[in-house]
């Protein structure tokens, strides 16, 4: 059986609310994350946005990240983990929204190479996964990451990106916290509800990053253009995490 990393729930302060009283029902680690965040004008992000949602906004800007990452220990609480089922790579394409008092996060697109975990994610958690055939390599100190869809719209990702300064918590009120720092996820149920699934984690141990985007249209594959320029980069080597069943939070 896969146990939580104790620290999941010893770490509290952070939380913004409480966690869930239910039991959590999944455990997942997720290892040399880039978090790549452009701005975007709000009025151009906001009708992607389900209109149950209210968009999230720092100083007045909106934001859309293209995240990504490997995951480990995927697996149902009580089950054991399975290396063929219970690790594989994942890249999303996200934006930050709020129902009520709690700020989450709203995916485009979610892309993994294991076709059974994207059955499972849109079944039970209405998620927009893909498959794709993708592959994450550590070499000479830099995270190679290239990931090509094989479902769904086209899309492509080919970068490189490492690490350039020590991990620190996000200082609260800050941009790198609002982006970050989210515990919970929204999307529609099959009745075009809106839902939210909480998740618990330790603070982000975030790092300045450097990344190269030899190929990027991951955004693009959901009809969102990214801003010229650089984006904000993050590094972090692992988080780990347990998650909650996705409930429905109210009528559209």
């Amino acid at each position: 059986m896969t146990l939580p990393d104790p620290r999941i729930f010893e770490e509290l302060a952070h939380r913004p609310w409480p966690m869930p009283a239910s039991p959590w029902v999944m455990t997942q680690t997720w290892h040399d994350l880039l978090f790549a965040h452009w701005p975007v004008d709000v009025a151009t992000l906001a009708p992607h946005v389900p209109t149950a949602l209210t968009l999230d906004t720092f100083d007045g800007r909106a934001w859309v990240g293209v995240v990504p990452f490997r995951m480990t220990n995927v697996t149902p609480r009580g089950m054991p983990a399975l290396p063929w089922l219970s690790a594989f790579p994942e890249l999303n394409v996200r934006t930050y929204v709020r129902m009520g008092d709690k700020p989450g996060v709203y995916f485009f697109s979610l892309d993994a190479t294991n076709p059974i975990a994207v059955r499972a994610a849109r079944r039970f958690f209405h998620l927009p996964y893909y498959v794709a055939s993708m592959s994450l390599e550590d070499r000479d100190g830099a995270i190679h990451y290239r990931s090509r869809r094989t479902s769904g719209p086209p899309a492509e990702l080919v970068a490189s990106y490492r690490p350039i300064a020590p991990p620190a918590a996000p200082r609260p009120g800050s941009l790198e916290h609002f982006l970050t720092e989210r515990y919970c996820l929204y999307t529609l149920d099959g009745r075009g509800r809106p839902a939210r699934c909480e998740i618990q984690h330790p603070p982000w141990p975030l790092q300045p990053a450097e990344a190269e985007f030899a190929v990027n249209t991951m955004a693009a594959a959901s009809n969102l253009r990214l801003a010229d320029g650089r984006p904000l980069l993050h590094f972090s080597r692992r988080q780990d995490v347990v998650v909650w069943p996705l409930t429905t939070v109210g009528a559209p």
